[in-house]
Order: C-alpha cells, then sequence, then structure tokens
C-alpha cells in the first residue's frame, strides 16, 4: 500500500489505494491506469490517449512527470489528438490519417498547430463558429433549483433554454458526471425541484428521463455504458427507440429499425462496413456518432453530452461540434460536460463552474479564450479558498 501511495501521491492523486476502482470516476480511473504504468519502471512507456478525461490542471502534473521520465532516459511514445499537448510535450511527430503515415517521423521544432491540421485532415483549421445564440427570454428547458441529491450535490441552480449550449466546467471530482446522472434518474435528487418545460418532474429510471421528458445522456465512457460493443450498429443505434417501434405484441424488426435509424447513420456520416458491423469494431470517432445518432433517433430535446471529443481524431471532433450547434440551432437544449476548457469556450453560450458538487458561478462566455479561462479558474480557486 506505500508504493502504490507514492505512486498515486506522484500524480497529485488523492485517493485511498484501498479504494476499490469501480468506485471511481472515468478520469481517476486513468490516473491510476496511468500510475500503474509508471510503477513498471519501463525504460520504454506507450501512453494512448492518457489525458482523455482529464482536466488541464491535472494534465500539468502528469507532464511534468513525463519530462523527469524522459530526462532519466526513458522513451514514451505518446498518442492523443490534442494538439496544444502535442506542441508541448513532444520531440518528434508522426501524424496518420486512414491508418497511413500521412507524414515521415520529424522534429517538433519551428511545428505549429495549424502544420499538424494540415498533415491530419488536408486542410487548414475552420474558424470555431462561437456565436451568442439564445437571449435569456427563450423558454426554459431544463432547470434546477436548489437541488441536493444523495450523491453530496449540494444547493445546485442550473438553467438550460431551448435552443442553448450551456458549458458544466470544473476539476476532476467536482460532481458534474455526476449531476448528469441524477438528472437522468440513476440517483434521486433529495432536495430541490427539477423542472422540464416548466414543470416540476421526479425523474426515477433513464427510461423516464427519454421516454417522458425527452432527455437524451452522451456517456463520458462510451465503451461501458454509452454502446453495447458486441451487438450492431443497428442494435445500438436504434435501442432507445425500441419501445416506439414495438408492435402490438412487443415484436420489433430489423427492417424497422433500420427505417428509423438509417439517415441518422448517414447524417453522421459513421464509417461502417454495414449497419450490422459489430460496432466494438469501430473507430473510437465512429463509436461516438453512433453514441449520438441513437439519441437523434429519438427525437430528444435536452441532450446532455459528457466528454464529446475523448478519444476521437479533431476532424471528427469539428463534425461533432457542428453537429451540436446545428441542433441547438433548432432548438435542442444541450448541457455540455467537458474537461477540454478550448472545447467548452468554442461551444458553450454560458458556462456554470462546479466544485465540490456545488455551483461556484456562472460565466457568459464571450468566446475570448485568456479572459474566459482566466475566469473559469478564478472561480474555482475562490471557492477552493472559501472552502
Amino acid at each position: 500500500n506505500r508504493q502504490a501511495q507514492r505512486w498515486l501521491e506522484a500524480l497529485d492523486l488523492d485517493i485511498d489505494p484501498r479504494t476499490p476502482v469501480s468506485k471511481l470516476s472515468v478520469a481517476q480511473m486513468q490516473l491510476v491506469e496511468i500510475a500503474k504504468a509508471l510503477s513498471l519502471r519501463s525504460r520504454v512507456l506507450l501512453l494512448d490517449e492518457p489525458t482523455a478525461s482529464l482536466t488541464s490542471s491535472e494534465t500539468d502534473v502528469l507532464f511534468g512527470f513525463l519530462k523527469k521520465l524522459r530526462d532519466n532516459g526513458a522513451s514514451i511514445l505518446f498518442v492523443s489528438h490534442k494538439l496544444e499537448e502535442v506542441l508541448e510535450i513532444c520531440d518528434r511527430v508522426t501524424v496518420l490519417r486512414d491508418g497511413s503515415n500521412a507524414s515521415p517521423s520529424r522534429s517538433m521544432e519551428g511545428l505549429t498547430r495549424h502544420d499538424l491540421v494540415t498533415m491530419m485532415i488536408g486542410r487548414g483549421e475552420q474558424a470555431s463558429g462561437w456565436k451568442q445564440r439564445v437571449p435569456s427570454s427563450a423558454p426554459v428547458a431544463l432547470q434546477l433549483k436548489g437541488v441536493s441529491t444523495a450523491l453530496g450535490h449540494v444547493g445546485v441552480d442550473l438553467t438550460l433554454r431551448q435552443g442553448e449550449i450551456v458549458g458544466l466546467y470544473g476539476l476532476v471530482g467536482a460532481g458534474r458526471t455526476e449531476l448528469a446522472k441524477c438528472i437522468m434518474g440513476q440517483s434521486p435528487v433529495t432536495q430541490g425541484t427539477v423542472e422540464v418545460s416548466g414543470k416540476p418532474v421526479k425523474i426515477g429510471s433513464v427510461a423516464e428521463a427519454v421516454h417522458r421528458h425527452g432527455i437524451g445522456y452522451v456517456s463520458e465512457d462510451r465503451k461501458q455504458e454509452g454502446l453495447v460493443l458486441m451487438h450492431s450498429v443497428l442494435d445500438n443505434a436504434g435501442i432507445a427507440v425500441w419501445r416506439q417501434l414495438s408492435g402490438a405484441f412487443g415484436l420489433l424488426t430489423d427492417g424497422r429499425i433500420r427505417q428509423a435509424v438509417a439517415p441518422f447513420i448517414a447524417k453522421l456520416e459513421v464509417k461502417t462496413p454495414s449497419l450490422f458491423q459489430t460496432v466494438g469494431n469501430l473507430s473510437g470517432g465512429n463509436q461516438q456518432k453512433i453514441s449520438v445518432a441513437k439519441w437523434l433517433a429519438a427525437g430528444v430535446k435536452i441532450l446532455i453530452v459528457d466528454e464529446p471529443s475523448v478519444g476521437i481524431d479533431i476532424k471528427t471532433k469539428a463534425y461533432l461540434h457542428d453537429l451540436l450547434r446545428e441542433l441547438a440551432d433548432a432548438g435542442t437544449a444541450i448541457l455540455v460536460i467537458t474537461s477540454d476548457m478550448p472545447e467548452m469556450i468554442g461551444l458553450a453560450d454560458r458556462i456554470v463552474v462546479m466544485n465540490d458538487y456545488k455551483v461556484c458561478g456562472e460565466l457568459a462566455n464571450d468566446g475570448v479564450y485568456d479572459g474566459m479561462s482566466q475566469g473559469i479558474m478564478g472561480l474555482i480557486h475562490r471557492e477552493e479558498q472559501a472552502a
């Protein structure tokens, strides 16, 4: 236990080594997995998307440790879609596109983000397209008033309007994903009020959230929660509409499911040999598209998207961002939970900041990264000092 504690502390991870992994968040699991790899003291270390669920401050701690390993002679293969991280920590880079080298291995010296994007997708990166969409007078789709939960949230207030993208930001352990699961009925609200379209509701299950109140949830952990990996594209994309499509005797046919979901698979440009392809055999980007497609097929009016760009390439990330903006423009209310601050600032109309299972502030997004990032971290630090 002492040795495990030492490696956890090296990553600033405040976890009792005896804690069952099943009780950890996805980000904490990620850090534990990294700590396990580091404990082997290998001279060659392969890290595949190690920061996928980490916040910027947690990434800084990891990078400081990796730089020490490099300086002590270790070789590190760092696989990532996050270009700022590649620019910060890597000495050399190889870009892959569609399974082949898009460029030979080359020194990072003199390379810019624009250079990397061009090598990855064959063209320069497009502007984020951020704009303020929704006036404060727009109809409210989802509202939390003084909500406390069995998971530990205290007095949470949150408003999400039709056609609006609201960002929910916080460090690991802030309670963002847990709040989403309470909204979806996976854990009870113990105090306060949840309102959908202005009416107080009590949501007791995911099925009730989806079918009665039109709320969908794209999980941060698509492999464990968002998809059934051994089942087909058709089954996964259609799972949220099975109830609507069942006949008088509760019977379903592939034809009925295909008719309901095929347009959305095509709209999201999912790359699959067929609708009967096993989802586990697809890329992370295509899996994420299917996670979204099932809610489009269900016609939800409120969509909660948790870590939308984890483990996907920059082209698919840009596509999903455009899709979320398009859905918002069509009236869908969207709550985005992400640890990627540039993504948050590029997408959200407003940003709600959480710390220690409480809302510690809210910012109107002006799209200026430096000012917004300082404002967000300022709210978190102020809350920590007050505690």
